[in-house]
């Protein structure tokens, strides 16, 4: 366990400094945020493993935060705050979150949290990916045992690396891809100026393969100004 990117949300510049530091010495990448905005931005762009959040921010309180976070991310929430009253808690936990940390902390206390929910994190996300091989949608089915795209149970002609984009979004449902990241992810190597255009070209080509016709549903989504995901509604449906 080591190099997860870990986001902490705090105004306190001293309090984020001095947890960054903590986190530095345990081998995590730390990602800094002072208000919701910023925080949003880094959910976005970054995709933070766990995300340490404040209560009270200048721009917003930390459970409203929580809510929107979790229409993209599903990474761990740890709420810190110095307030220590139970309906404070309760609220934060309500919304989103999965750990409570009251201030002043202990640093070790909060790096043993911290890896036992990342620890979590990723045996849950094992054992989805082992009993997940077969994903419908809408009506489309994907095989990621045998490689096969089914639309009206007819087989949809995929190249590889257009049957990995489609993977990769399908698998993680309520996140949004930057383009960068799709290439990266996709191409095993670092996206340069261009290769954002490449993953543009290739989003066409698989959703023109996808939607041939006039009534058929949207299976890839785009989010302006930030990138692609699967439209999890058509799984939803699937699943009612």
């Amino acid at each position: 366990m080591a190099n997860e990117k870990i986001l902490v949300v705090d105004d306190d510049r001293a309090i984020n400094k001095l947890v960054c530091s903590y986190l530095t010495k345990e081998n995590f990448v730390p990602l800094s945020a002072y208000n919701g905005a910023e925080t949003m931005s880094a959910v976005m762009n970054q995709n933070p493993d766990l995300i340490i959040l404040d209560v009270m921010l200048p721009d917003t309180e930390g459970p409203a935060l929580s809510l929107e976070i979790r229409k993209y991310s599903n990474a761990p929430i740890l709420f810190l705050s110095a307030k220590t009253q139970e309906i404070d808690k309760i609220i934060a936990l309500s919304a989103g979150g999965d750990d409570y940390i009251t201030k002043p902390f202990m640093p070790g206390e909060l790096i043993a949290r911290i890896k036992a929910h990342l620890r979590r994190q990723n045996t849950l996300y094992a054992e989805s990916r082992a009993a997940s091989r077969i994903f419908e949608a809408g009506e489309m089915k994907l095989d990621l045992e045998s490689h096969e795209c089914l639309i009206r149970g007819q087989e949809v002609n995929l190249t590889s690396k257009e049957f990995d984009i489609l993977k990769l979004l399908i698998e993680h449902p309520r996140k949004v891809f930057p383009t960068s990241q799709i290439f990266e992810s996709v191409w095993k190597t670092s996206c340069m100026e261009n290769d954002s255009r490449t993953v543009m070209v290739y989003i066409s080509t698989l959703r023109k393969k996808l939607e041939p016709y006039d009534d058929s549903p949207s299976y890839i989504t785009s989010v302006r100004g930030v990138g692609y995901k699967f439209n999890q509604s058509l799984m939803e449906k699937q699943a009612d």
